[in-house]
């Protein structure tokens, strides 16, 4: 219902989490990402069957990547989630981005409410991937994990900088077999990266890690920083500071994106606005100016019987 886009849905949706909000905030909340190939999937599960193996329970909220030509998603984190999605104590919420940039999707804020609301102590985000807009996720939990692979080469070195700086710990994936001895080569190259980055928080240094999820070997380390990095946060004070800043960001982006909707919406612009677009492409008018128009009718209050 919450990631409905019918209005009644949405108008039961906004009352529902408004009689939950109480019970919401008390959760550990984590990002995930990392290119493709990196193994996020597996590393969820394995850190997800040692949450519940220390009495937690886990929600994750999966976002597939949409087609941009045919709109679908596959939703197959659950498949490749199979052990932990069969767990009573998990929940495994594949979810489509549907266009939304960020690496999650526009209702996935009001999904972690759910999930913590319903009892979930853990409640680990997985973005679509890494790129340039992957670090909406960091708006929305409250540490930041980055998996990496090793040996990736020109890929590993071609991550934004953006990303790495919003990273609260660094995870290269996959030690094991014959990418043992590159993992260990990975970690200490962004070891010596991280050095040189001034960190974002002052009561935390980013660190990297290895592990192979597969294997299952370093989870009970990254567990471990997990929950130093929340024992920091909280001596620090930070913890509330932080989701505060994040639900103003969450209020600011939601009136951009009713306002967005509402101008699509307007009949006045839905009647000129494949004219316009058609105008931009042929260059017959700049886009500033084409824009400028629209919103000219979308703010103009439209005329009433009287005043005609």
């Amino acid at each position: 219902m919450v990631e409905s886009t019918r209005a009644d849905h949405q108008d039961l949706a906004q009352r529902l989490l408004a009689d939950l909000l109480p019970d919401t905030g008390k959760s550990v909340r984590l990002g995930v990402t990392g290119i493709p190939g990196a193994g996020k999937s597996t590393f969820i599960e394995a850190f997800g069957r040692h949450a519940i193996a220390q009495g937690g329970r886990i929600a994750v909220l999966a976002i597939d990547p949409s087609s941009q030509r045919a709109g679908g998603s596959l939703l197959g984190d659950k498949t490749r989630m199979e052990l932990l999605s069969r767990a009573p104590e998990a929940f495994v919420r594949p979810s489509p981005a549907a266009g939304a940039l960020g690496g999650v999707t526009r209702r996935t804020r009001e999904a972690i409410l759910l999930c913590e609301a319903a009892g979930y102590d853990l409640v680990i985000v997985e973005t679509v991937g890494v790129g340039q807009s992957e670090t909406a996720v960091a708006d929305l939990v409250d540490m930041f994990l980055l998996l990496l692979v090793p040996a990736a080469g020109d890929e590993l070195q071609g991550l934004k900088k953006g990303i790495i700086e919003l990273a609260d710990l660094v995870i290269v994936n996959k030690c094991d077999g014959p990418l043992r001895a590159a993992a260990g080569t990975t970690a200490a190259q962004y070891t010596a990266a991280l050095h040189l980055l001034r960190p974002a928080l002052p009561y935390w240094s980013p660190r990297v890690v290895t592990c192979s999820a597969l294997e299952g070997t370093g989870i009970v380390e990254i567990w471990d920083q997990v929950g130093a990095f929340r024992s920091a946060t909280t001596a620090a004070g930070a913890l509330a500071r932080r989701r505060a800043e994040q639900a103003g960001h969450w209020l600011w982006q939601e009136i951009g994106d009713t306002l967005l909707q509402a101008f699509r919406a307007n009949p006045r612009v839905a009647g000129r606005l494949a004219a316009m677009e058609a105008r931009v492409a042929a260059a017959e008018i700049s886009p500033r100016a084409a824009a400028s128009a629209l919103l000219t009718d979308f703010l103009t209050p439209a005329k009433t019987p009287v005043d005609t």
